[in-house]
């Protein structure tokens, strides 16, 4: 009997504690940002028993981000960091025997390719680059690397000639002149003249040599990953570019072409008006794969799966029945199966197809970052073990296994340390029907920690961006802090979005911004209904295409107690001659120029509906943003108060599109924000 008085006192001490502790953890704090660290780029060791990933970390002191390469065994144990300090690192890449590993540090004070025996642990650079190099990949005998690069050129252009200034003389910076239709880009800046190129170098070290050529960009353009691989002879790369005279004029119509290492004009291996762009080789020498699309130039075309014929020939669509985008198509080493990354239902998951078309799901929730949008890397070992990073509502960039055909499991977990000691807001999905024509919309209610659903509580509609990206059940720090200040927050995924199909996407091909207004404000009003909103105090917020929407809401309703757009587009006439991707926008997003669509423009027109709103509105934008200028905010923020509305307009210097360089810029973001809102809780 006294055993089991014991038992019981001693049950009873133990959930009292678990109370205890779960009723005394504190919300997320706005200087959580700062502790908060997540995995990326996982890769696998060919024999699939270690995972070599790329850890994140913000450092409060020097308000920066910076990244180490860390590795661990695939059962979870032996994690250990192969790097420190504060510089950063990516593109890591094992040899194919397993014995090194190469990656990219900027750890001497310029980015340069390092390698790491991993029976000696002995590092070395093994080059010295005048520029970073990126998109490191392992010859088939582990005797190259090659890696993209960017090769400037000396430019060509040249009207009248300064006379030289006297000796002494400090004259003001020269003018800069361009003939370039794209001479600017987001998170670059003014562009110098020049392309990405493809390079070899031994991977003992040496000099490097150029393998692609010609004023084309080759493997990706300007900041994005280069696209293209090795032949699995060695020989060769493999390369997804635009090679076309006109390519500033839609650098996505990219075709693949294969070079020689050993020189002469490059071989085309497609040549069709569509884009091919991430390209891999079947290990049989057999088969080439890709993703891309059709150029029908709509707003938005969902990439799919190609498979042909190694010499490009005999073209089939293998990723036709799925009708999801995919990305990032792997082979497995026996050839029989190619792996792919894959949106469905705001969820990113990764598959495999067989070569007749036979598609298996594989793993979900892939994701990195403290961000909500749809993206994933993953990597594929000779025995199908795969890795890859996790991304959930209560789980940030963590590293995931999985074993071929068996369950996938959680091996890291960077944030334990920080989550036990914090309540996060708790992640629900919900649906309901548009009021525009029923369908069916998805979306996600954050829910304040210690919810009491007889209370009432202020509700914040946040709207994702692209306008064709998707939002999901993944961390999101912005989110969590609204819902850590007490508010409900719902995020959606109306007509457009990716992850439901071309026909969901479509819904907004030249006319957006249009009918999300009655996918979203549905949403509110089913949120309502549940019964524990104050009615009186709800918000609306979103960056990008959701700072656009978020000014078209409010142009349709006065139900909004306030509103904050970050980085929106309001005016497109001026959107299509100052944005950095100009043509693609004229070409894909609008109808033709404005003078010969004028109604098309002004109907879209957010500046012109700007005369219906009455709620208080802040603008935030980057100074440096050149994907939605500031100008655009510009126009918004005089436009309201030339009308006598309550607005603000916030710039936040040396940033881009996002507002997400620097730790204490993104935070300002949400301090801004929840003090808007609060600012207009009566």
């Amino acid at each position: 009997m006294y055993r089991i008085c014991q038992a019981i006192v001693v049950s009873i001490l133990i959930s009292l504690t678990a109370n205890a502790e779960q009723f005394g953890k504190d919300p997320l704090q706005a200087l959580d940002l700062f502790e908060l660290e997540y995995a990326s780029s996982p890769e696998i060791s060919p024999d699939g028993e270690q995972v070599a990933y790329v850890r994140h970390f913000n450092d409060v002191m020097t308000d920066m981000r910076y990244t180490n390469l860390w590795i661990v065994s695939s059962d979870g144990n032996d994690h250990r960091p192969i790097s420190t300090g504060k510089h950063h690192i990516f593109s890591p890449a094992w040899s194919p025997d397993g014995k090194r590993l190469a990656y990219v540090s900027t750890e001497s004070g310029s980015a340069q390719i390092y390698m790491r025996w991993m029976d000696t642990g002995a590092t070395t650079a093994i080059t010295n680059l005048p520029k970073a190099p990126g998109s490191i990949k392992w010859s088939p005998d582990g005797s190259m690397i090659a890696f993209a690069m960017f090769k400037p050129i000396n430019s060509p252009l040249m009207i009248g000639q300064m006379p030289i200034p006297p000796a002494g003389a400090k004259w003001a910076p020269p003018a800069k002149m361009t003939d370039k239709l794209i001479f600017r880009f987001n998170g670059s800046g003014d562009l110098p003249d020049g392309y990405t190129q493809l390079y070899v170098v031994p991977s003992e070290g040496g000099t490097p040599r150029q393998v692609t050529h010609g004023d084309y960009n080759h493997g990706g353009f300007i900041s994005s990953p280069a696209q293209y691989c090795w032949s699995p002879d060695g020989n060769s790369l493999i390369v997804s570019a635009n090679r076309n005279d006109n390519w500033e004029q839609n650098f996505f119509l990219t075709d693949i072409f294969e070079f020689s290492l050993s020189g002469g004009e490059p071989s085309r291996l497609t040549n069709r008006h569509g884009g091919e762009n991430e390209v891999a080789v079947s290990p049989t020498n057999k088969y080439l794969a890709f993703t891309g699309h059709d150029e029908n130039y709509k707003a938005a075309e969902q990439n799919r799966l190609y498979i042909a014929s190694r010499d490009g020939s005999n073209l089939k669509v293998l990723s036709a029945k799925l009708d999801r985008p995919v990305s990032s198509p792997r082979w497995s080493a026996d050839g029989k199966y190619i792996y792919v990354v894959y949106d469905s239902e705001g969820v990113t998951r990764l598959g495999r197809f067989d070569l007749n078309g036979n598609f298996t799901e594989m793993a979900r929730n892939l994701g990195t970052g403290d961000f909500n949008y749809g993206m994933g890397s993953f990597s594929l070992s000779k025995n199908n073990t795969y890795t890859y990073a996790i991304n959930k509502p209560d789980v940030l960039g963590e590293v995931g296994v999985g074993r071929n055909g068996g369950k996938s499991s959680q091996i890291t977990h960077l944030n334990d340390d920080l989550f036990s000691q914090r309540e996060l807001g708790k992640v629900e999905e919900i649906w309901w029907k548009s009021s525009k024509d029923g369908r069916n919309i998805q979306g996600w209610l954050v829910k304040p920690p210690q919810f009491d659903p007889a209370k009432k509580y202020p509700l914040i509609l946040e709207i994702h961006g692209g306008p064709t990206a998707n939002y999901g059940p993944r961390f999101d720090i912005e989110k969590q802090l609204m819902a850590s200040d007490g508010y409900l927050v719902l995020y959606a995924n109306p007509r457009g979005s990716n992850s439901y199909g071309q026909e969901f996407v479509d819904l907004i091909d030249r006319v957006f911004p249009g009918d999300e207004y009655h996918d979203l404000n549905s949403g509110v009003d089913a949120v309502i209904s549940m019964g524990y909103v104050d009615s009186n105090r709800v918000y609306v917020t979103g960056g990008s295409g959701g700072g656009t929407l978020t000014a078209w809401m409010i142009s349709n309703t006065d139900r909004f107690k306030a509103a904050v757009s970050f980085y929106p587009v309001i005016n497109w006439e001026s959107f299509v001659f100052t944005a950095d991707m100009s043509a693609h926008y004229l070409s894909h997003w609008m109808p033709g120029l404005p003078w010969e669509h004028r109604d098309n423009y002004e109907k879209r027109s957010i500046l012109s509906a700007s005369g219906n709103v009455k709620t208080p509105t802040l603008i935030m934008t980057g100074e440096e943003d050149w994907r939605t200028p500031m100008s655009e905010s510009e126009q918004y923020y005089k436009a309201l108060k030339l009308q006598g509305v309550e607005s603000v307009l916030v710039r936040v210097p040396g940033e881009g599109h996002g507002i997400f360089a620097r730790p204490s810029h993104h935070l300002s973001k949400m301090t801004t924000l929840l003090g808007w809102f609060k600012k207009h809780s009566e």
